[in-house]
């Protein structure tokens, strides 16, 4: 079994994360992934503390495995964020800009932290801070994301970190991908798009079915998107996020002036609510061109971590191959 120091940190038995993909419900998604031994994790953005406690209580029914409950700053809210230290889940993580106050609450609170980085300026930060894991974001991914490569800002984030876990995150969606960041020297992968198009996500089958469409350059970055998503609520905040293509997006980047917010912005709120959103800002990373078709999240797991185990294997005869020639 493919297993890394991450699983023991945080007691899981794969090095497989699926990422937060809220304010979209994914409880039954994440108790999938939790079950299959990997990491689930809940978002809470634009969420009321009520619906957020009963997915909580909804997800520690389906699963005693430990879980992430997820913050970004857009919006972060201090009820929500308290909520959560009160809820005592085994893992916090956190995006789009460094908060060491927060991390030491949730320390106080026997919480572990992980945090995503999208440059290695937020990975020093993050390592100052204490945070217990570093997920190291490439601008392939979906959603809020920066522009350095998955590529280049694993190996850059691992030689940063020392002994503290990296996880690969942006434009993984198969064993590959998790070979592939096993060899740059991440302990793990993170994956929102693959898992977007899992039988458990509660999103739309239309977008789902946009994601197993879809080629890689349909997933682009939303420009001027600040016109409509809600404000940052915490300094050095920053992210742009990549979307399939929709009238929205393309009218945003060519002609913002035209997007009324006071119009736009109730629809695109309820909608999300209800687990669509996909008509206005379908958040998906480049990895949908890898994805061909919508599976239960334990198979997309053990699918993954197969043919990594298979190709860490060949990689292993290759190389005792060419020491022999």
């Amino acid at each position: 079994m493919l297993r890394t120091p991450f699983c023991d940190l945080l007691g899981v038995e794969l090095p497989v994360i699926c990422a937060p993909l809220g304010p979209w419900d994914e409880v039954r998604l994440a108790a999938a992934v939790c079950e299959a031994g990997g990491l689930g994790s809940l978002g809470t953005a634009v969420r009321a503390v009520p619906d957020l406690q009963r997915q909580w209580s909804q997800l520690r029914r389906l699963t005693d495995r430990p879980f992430a409950i997820n913050h970004t700053t857009r919006p972060f809210t201090e009820d929500t964020f308290q909520a959560t230290i009160e809820e005592r889940p085994a893992v916090i993580s956190f995006h789009l800009a460094v908060a060491p106050d927060l991390i030491a609450r949730a320390h106080d609170a026997g919480i572990l932290w992980i945090q995503q980085v999208m440059d290695s300026r937020q990975a020093v930060e993050a390592l100052d801070a204490g945070a217990d894991v570093l997920v190291a974001q490439g601008g392939e991914a979906g959603g809020h994301g920066g522009d350095v490569s998955t590529l280049v800002l694993v190996p850059q984030v691992v030689d940063l970190a020392g002994d503290t876990p990296v996880i690969a995150a942006g434009g993984i969606a198969d064993g590959r991908g998790l070979a592939a960041a096993l060899m740059l020297g991440a302990q793990g992968v993170s994956m929102g798009t693959r898992f977007l198009a899992s039988a458990e996500m509660n999103v739309s089958d239309a977008w789902k079915q946009r994601i197993v469409a879809a080629d890689a350059v349909d997933a682009v970055k939303a420009a001027n998107s600040d016109r409509i998503l809600p404000p940052y609520t915490r300094p050095g905040s920053y992210g742009v996020p990549r979307t399939l293509r929709t009238p929205l997006v393309d009218t945003l980047r060519e002609r913002p002036e035209d997007i009324d917010p006071d119009e736009v912005v109730p629809h695109l709120m309820e909608a999300v609510r209800k687990g669509r959103g996909d008509e206005y800002l379908p958040f998906t990373g480049q990895s949908a061109a890898l994805v061909h078709e919508i599976l239960p999240a334990g198979e997309i797991i053990r699918a993954v971590v197969r043919e990594a185990e298979m190709l860490l294997t060949g990689a292993d005869g290759l190389t005792a191959s060419s020491e022999s020639g």
